[in-house]
C-alpha cells in the first residue's frame, strides 16, 4: 500500500525513525517539524493520512486537528495522534476532538502500520460505497419512471416512427436491456431475466442513456419507440 502520508513531530530523532520505518513498510512519507510547516506541505500535496504529535510549540496537535476538520478539503482525512499523553482521559479528549487513531509513546511501529492500513482501507471502502450510492437511482423516482413507461406503452401504436437523428450502434446485450426496459421492467427483474447483476444492468442502462442522448428511462423508452429501436 504505497499511500502518501504526512508525519508532523517536533522530535527530530523520532520523526526520522518513524519516517524510515513507514517507508520500509511501503508508504511515501513527507515530514514536518511543526503544524505550520505541515499545513504548508498539505497545500502543495494532499496526503491520504496525517500522523501528528500533540505537544508541539506554537500550534499543538489539537489546534492542527481543528484546522484540518474545519477545511472541507481535509475534513474527512484520517488523522492519528502519536503522543506522550497516554492517560485514558487524554485518549478520550483526542477522540472527542475528531482524531481517528491514538497511539501513546513509546509505541510498537508495527501497531502504527496496522492502524494506518486499517484507516486507509476503511476510507477506500467508504469512498466506494458513496460512489455506488450516488450512482444508484432513487427507488421512488425509478418506480415513477416505470409507471410512466407503462402508460407510454398503452399508446405505443399511436406513436409515429421516424429515423433516428444519428447512428446508434447497440451491442446485443445493450439491445436486450433496452427491450426489457421498454417492457417496463425494473432493474432487478431485468437482471433476473438476463442472469446478471443489478449493477451490470445499471451500467447498461447508463450506456443506453449516453448513446441515445436521453436522461431518464421514460425518455429512453419514448426515444426507442419513436425510432424503432425496441423490439
Amino acid at each position: 500500500m504505497s499511500a502518501q502520508l504526512l508525519l508532523v513531530d517536533d522530535e527530530p530523532g523520532l520523526r526520522e525513525a518513524v519516517k524510515d520505518y513507514l517507508e520500509e513498510s511501503g508508504f511515501k512519507v513527507q515530514v514536518a517539524s511543526n503544524a505550520r510547516e505541515g499545513w504548508e506541505l498539505m497545500q502543495q500535496n494532499t496526503p491520504e493520512l496525517v500522523i501528528s504529535d500533540i505537544m508541539m510549540p506554537q500550534v499543538d496537535g489539537y489546534q492542527f486537528l481543528k484546522q484540518l476538520r474545519e477545511d472541507p478539503r481535509f475534513a474527512s482525512l484520517p488523522v492519528i495522534f502519536l503522543t506522550a499523553k497516554g492517560m485514558t482521559s487524554d485518549r478520550i479528549q483526542g477522540y472527542q476532538a475528531g482524531v481517528d487513531g491514538y497511539l501513546p509513546k513509546p509505541f510498537d511501529p508495527d501497531e502504527l502500520v496496522a492502524i494506518i492500513e486499517n484507516l486507509l482501507t476503511r476510507r477506500i471502502s467508504s469512498s466506494q460505497t458513496k460512489k455506488e450510492d450516488s450512482e444508484t437511482p432513487d427507488i421512488a423516482e425509478l418506480a415513477n419512471q416505470i409507471a410512466q413507461i407503462k402508460a407510454l406503452l398503452t399508446q405505443r401504436n399511436a406513436i409515429p416512427q421516424t429515423t433516428p437523428p444519428f447512428n446508434i450502434d447497440l451491442t446485443p446485450r445493450e439491445q436486450s436491456v433496452l427491450n426489457l426496459v421498454a417492457e417496463g421492467l425494473m432493474n432487478k427483474e431485468i437482471a433476473r431475466r438476463l442472469d446478471t447483476s443489478v449493477r451490470n444492468v445499471e451500467k447498461y442502462v447508463s450506456r443506453l442513456f449516453s448513446k441515445t442522448g436521453t436522461n431518464s428511462r421514460t425518455e429512453l423508452v419514448r426515444f426507442a419507440l419513436e425510432h424503432g429501436l425496441a423490439n
